[in-house]
C-alpha cells in the first residue's frame, strides 16, 4: 500500500496531477472512461477541512459523480485533517505552509490526493477505547478501494484513496 519512492518531478511546492495521473500502487484498477482533475490550495487554517469537503462536494457533482460523494466527503477530511494537523512544519519558516488537494477521475474512479511539506508518515493506529483520536485511516481504509503514500522530492508527501 505504501511507497518510499520519491519522484524527482514532484515537489511538495509544485506537485498538481500530471496529466494522466494515477497511484501508482493502483494502477491495476484502472478502467476506461472519462478522465478529469481539479486541484486546491488549502490554508493551514481549521476551516480549510470543511472547504475541502464543499470543494469535494461541488466537483463530484459537476463531474456527475453523486453516488461516492458522501464516502469521498468523509475520506478528504480525515486525510486533510492529518495534512493540516501532521503535515504542516509551522515552525521552520522556510517550508511551505499550504496543503494541496487534488480530486483525479480515472471513469468510474476518483482519486483524492493530499500533498504536504512534513515528514510523518500516515499510519495506521490501534487506539485505546479512551483515546479521542487515531481512527481517521482506518475511515480512509474502510471507505476506500485503496490507499496508500508515497514520498516527494526534496522533502513531503502525497497521501492519496481511491474510491469508486
Amino acid at each position: 500500500m505504501q511507497s518510499t519512492t520519491a519522484h524527482d518531478q514532484w515537489t511538495t511546492f509544485d506537485w498538481w496531477p500530471p496529466i494522466g495521473w494515477w497511484p501508482e500502487a493502483a494502477r491495476d484498477l484502472l478502467v476506461p472512461g472519462p478522465s478529469a482533475s481539479a486541484t486546491y490550495v488549502l490554508p493551514p487554517e481549521a476551516s480549510s477541512v470543511h472547504s475541502a469537503r464543499s470543494l469535494t462536494a461541488g466537483t463530484l457533482a459537476g463531474w456527475g459523480l453523486n453516488e461516492p460523494a458522501e464516502n469521498m466527503e468523509l475520506v478528504v477530511s480525515e486525510l486533510a485533517t492529518n495534512a493540516l494537523r501532521h503535515g504542516l512544519c509551522l515552525d521552520d519558516p522556510r517550508r511551505q505552509r499550504t496543503v494541496h488537494m487534488s480530486l483525479v477521475r480515472r471513469g468510474p474512479l476518483v482519486t483524492c490526493a493530499f500533498t504536504d511539506p512534513g515528514s510523518t508518515v500516515p499510519v495506521l493506529r490501534y487506539p485505546g477505547p479512551l483515546d479521542t483520536g487515531g481512527l481517521g485511516l482506518h475511515i480512509v481504509e474502510s471507505l476506500s478501494l485503496r490507499w496508500g503514500w508515497s514520498a516527494l522530492a526534496p522533502h513531503g508527501k502525497i497521501v492519496w484513496a481511491v474510491l469508486s
